[in-house]
């Protein structure tokens, strides 16, 4: 019997052999249709390929591709687990031509790999067409199936469209019969919803493009699209017309069975059967980097994982048990799909930590529900008020509490439900605006309610596709903008990182069906990312599909300083202790700042260590590695809160470096901090750091601010630069410089020592432009001099030295050096109990247009700023001591 991986081998094998590429899935988040959450078919990744948008080096191919439906338009969750065939992931394989081959070839390469590769008997086979479609009625007839096993289709059934727009055409669909022991009827019959009859295969002859307006027209290229489940065949081949009941599913009941010590098959086998779904769908989103949140994607990716938690609970689980169902995972899947391998830790870590949680508000939900229930009567549905508390409270997605239901008979009152959040989402309304924001920005919120959310794949992608679901000229939402106008542009999705936590918005290019919006900056509001720009050129309107770019260059140099300032600040915290805690920062394209707690300036040897330890992890060049988990799970595990950031319920926990005494589990950890911003892949593509300055924020707050990269590259070959013509004017080599600059430094103080004696023993003798000869006034010896060169440091050494040349009196000197008006009065100390040097220099300063000064009786200092009024300020002092 064949298991699930030998038949996808073998599918993909075949093509092979009749020239297909085989080609990877592609991620289950669409990078190139914007309408899709996740993609839901094999040709998701093709798209471009059938419209003549992308061409690839080959015409053929064939994948087995990764596929969730358990959100938007597709949505299979709550029938997951109790039929045969839903799920919420799924292998789609595929064969496709890109204008190659058509229906000719097509139908005759599905029949034989059915029939002759599978080895399915044909008696058991039919197949549909589109009622109009003769072409292909007639090759079937041609590769042997009869007339009466062909049924024409005149519905949507047989008419395949992957959204509302985009490629399109009739299909044709190969049925296998199950028998007449089953009920149900062929298709096109009223018995057709029965489990008789199975479609196995359906190939899409994909000839048209529908438009948004409902219009369609024949694509240039004829091409093909099939699909075919894996799980589906799976089962058909192994005898079976329930997917669970095959070999991989067999594996992981069984795994789940084993957890619980519950047996597999028995009356409880259907949370046995959820569960091993649902551990696949959320497996493989985490791998492909969907992390559980409260919106978009990842809240998706918590409604399924809650799903099947809360069936581990119904199993009898006390503790968490979804993470240790992954190894089986791995075993069974990994080696078609490496992916799951590399993120397996990741994937056990983060469903450990969720189902934590969970079963920490499981019981008091459940209670609550009970509660509720007990008060209405037999068969009443459960107000919706009662649901909403259970999703706002406990975090019980609405379909979580169906599920819960379902088992009791019982519904929701959903109409009620949707009051509920209508009256919340008007309250965060109303909040919003008395919160200082600005009054018109509650226009995010009535964007956010037509439009939804906008999903960010910032952190895998910088390219994207999106759809505009809204556009804002001047606060007012239009259909259409034209070359000139400033916008502001809302999408489903984006690779635009909106600013937040210290880190600048991004910018880069919205590229439509002619036109252009260069985008300048990127911000949020009420769940929205606001896309600012200007139309370059062209015309953009409302549900246009986009293409979306991030300036590579520019996000390139913004991760490499975020992550700087995570090693900056551990590396600060490392030099100066405990007490340091980040209170601000700024990560833009050119510079880094940071601010953080501590009292006093850095040394230059702080400093030094600083920059040598950031360089040092810089240059370990280990993986970034980003988590999920609790704030306080977080906390625990060391991680450092960065200011400005909002935590919710789940935070991004980012981890670089190694140290021997580090943090987080391992112990080894240098950096572990909460973040919510973006970031390099391993810490040497930061390149290098380079400290600029280290100077006062505010009171018990420093700041640095810093280089990384090619900014930092360009600083220090400035540097050099500076360095060489230094050394070139000095006639020294580079490293001679320190020791040329201090003999200089050492000649130049010699020669200032030098001066100041000439300039002592000039005053001395009389100075230039006042007399140095001594008079008699008010019984007191009274010296005044006016100097010209003579610095305002030099004049207590000439007040002293006449001092002692006098041996009693009164000296006042005012000295002019380039426009700098010194002023000082001396008294020996025999007469400072009649007259003090304080009053003489007071009486002086005036004249020179100075304002007091101060010092002891015995001297005193001033200034003033005209060296005109030298005499006069002598006069003055002379008037004084007459009395």
């Amino acid at each position: 019997m064949p298991t699930l991986n030998d038949i996808r081998s073998t599918f993909l094998n075949y093509f092979a052999k009749q020239g297909h590429e085989i080609v990877s899935s592609s991620p289950l988040v669409p990078r190139n249709d914007p309408t899709l959450m996740f993609a839901n078919s094999g040709m998701v990744q093709f798209k471009n390929c059938f419209t003549g948008v992308e061409t690839r080096d080959y015409k053929r191919a064939t994948t087995s591709q990764k596929c969730v439906r358990a959100g938007g338009k597709h949505n299979d969750l709550d029938n997951v687990g109790y039929t045969a065939r839903h799920h919420t992931f799924f292998e789609m394989l595929g064969n496709f031509s890109f204008g190659d081959y058509f229906k000719e070839e097509a139908i005759p390469f599905a029949w034989e790999l059915i029939t002759k590769e599978f080895g399915i008997d044909k008696s058991r086979l039919l197949t549909t067409v589109y009622h109009t479609d003769d072409e292909a009625f007639e090759i079937w007839k041609k590769v042997g199936v009869p007339e009466d096993r062909i049924i024409r289709i005149d519905t949507s059934d047989n008419f395949w469209q992957m959204g509302p727009t985009g490629p399109c055409g009739p299909c044709t669909e190969i049925f296998y019969d199950h028998g007449d022991h089953i009920w149900g009827g062929p298709p096109g019959s009223a018995d057709e919803d029965g489990d008789r009859f199975i479609e196995i295969w359906n190939v899409v002859f994909m000839q048209n493009e529908q438009f948004e307006d409902g219009t369609m027209k024949a694509l240039d290229m004829q091409s093909i699209d099939t699909g075919m489940g894996l799980e589906r065949i799976g089962a058909l081949l192994q005898g079976s017309h329930d997917n669970y009941d095959t070999d991989l599913f067999k594996a992981l009941i069984e795994a789940s069975a084993d957890v619980t010590n519950v047996d597999p098959y028995g009356d409880q086998n259907v949370h046995h059967r959820v569960i091993a779904d649902h551990l696949r769908s959320t497996s493989f989103l985490m791998a492909d980097g969907v992390m559980p949140s409260n919106d978009g994607r990842g809240y998706v990716l918590r409604r399924i994982m809650r799903r099947a938690m809360r069936h581990a609970h119904l199993l009898g689980a006390k503790d968490p048990v979804m993470h240790r169902l992954v190894p089986a995972l791995v075993q069974q899947m990994g080696a078609a799909y490496p992916e799951l391998g590399r993120a397996q830790p990741m994937i056990e870590e983060t469903l450990h930590q969720e189902e934590t949680r969970f079963k920490q508000t499981l019981d008091r939900g459940l209670k609550l529900l009970d509660d509720e229930l007990a008060g209405l009567d037999e068969g009443a549905p459960l107000p919706g008020a009662a649901a909403f508390k259970l999703y706002d409270t406990f975090g019980f997605p609405l379909d979580l509490t169906q599920d819960a239901l379902r088992e009791k008979g019982r519904t929701v009152d959903t109409d009620g439900f949707d009051s509920a959040m209508a009256e919340q989402k008007a309250k965060a309304r109303a909040a919003w605006s008395g919160s200082g924001e600005s009054a018109d920005s509650t226009i995010w919120f009535d964007v956010a309610d037509q439009a939804g959310t906008t999903d960010f794949l910032g952190y895998e992608t910088e390219a994207a596709e999106g759809q505009i679901m809204a556009l804002l000229v001047d606060g007012a939402q239009v259909a259409e903008a034209g070359v000139g106008t400033d916008v502001q542009v809302v999408l489903n999705q984006t690779p635009f990182y909106a600013e937040s936590g210290g880190q600048v918005g991004d910018s880069g290019e919205i590229r439509v069906d002619g036109g252009v919006v260069r985008v300048t900056d990127t911000k949020k509001a009420a769940g929205v990312f606001i896309h600012f720009g200007k139309v370059e050129s062209g015309m953009i309107t409302k549900g246009a599909a986009a293409q979306l770019e991030v300036d590579h260059l520019r996000r390139s140099a913004i991760r490499a300083n975020h992550s700087a300032t995570h090693l900056l600040h551990e590396a600060l915290r490392e030099a100066l202790g405990d007490h340091v805690a980040q209170r601000g920062s700024l990560n833009a394209d050119d510079r880094l700042r940071f601010d953080f707690s501590h009292n006093k300036a850095l040394s230059a040897e702080e400093l030094r260590r600083v920059a040598v330890d950031v360089n040092r992890f810089i240059r370990q060049n280990t993986v970034v590695e980003t988590r999920i988990m609790t704030p306080d799970d977080a906390r625990a595990l060391g991680a450092q809160a960065l200011f400005g950031e909002k935590y919710g319920d789940e935070v991004r926990v980012v981890s670089m470096g190694e140290a021997a005494t580090g943090k987080g589990q391992d112990g080894n950890t240098y950096s572990i901090e909460l973040c919510g911003g973006t970031h390099v892949r391993q810490t040497g593509d930061i390149g290098t750091f380079v400290i600029l300055s280290d100077s006062a924020s505010s009171a018990g707050v420093r700041r640095i601010e810093a280089l990384t990269g090619a900014e930092a590259f360009a600083h220090l070959d400035r540097e050099a630069l500076r360095m060489a013509e230094i050394a070139n004017s000095l006639k020294a080599q580079p490293e001679e410089v320190m020791d040329r600059l201090k003999a200089l430094m050492d000649e130049r103080k010699a020669l200032q020592n030098e001066v100041s004696q000439l300039k002592q023993q000039v005053a001395m003798g009389g100075g230039a432009g006042g007399a140095s000869e001594t008079k008699e006034v008010g019984g007191k010896t009274f010296l005044g001099q006016a100097l010209e060169g003579v610095s305002g440091k030099d004049l207590r050494g000439l007040i002293d030295a006449h001092k002692q040349k006098i041996g009693s009196g009164v000296i006042l000197l005012i000295a002019n050096d380039g426009g700098k008006v010194a002023v000082a009065a001396g008294v020996t100390d025999d007469l400072t109990a009649e007259v003090s040097a304080v009053d003489v220099l007071k009486a002086a300063v005036p004249a020179v247009g100075g304002k007091g000064g101060g010092g002891r009786p015995d001297m005193a200092q001033g200034g003033g700023k005209d060296f005109a009024g030298a005499e006069e300020a002598i006069k003055a002092a002379e008037a004084l001591l007459a009395g």
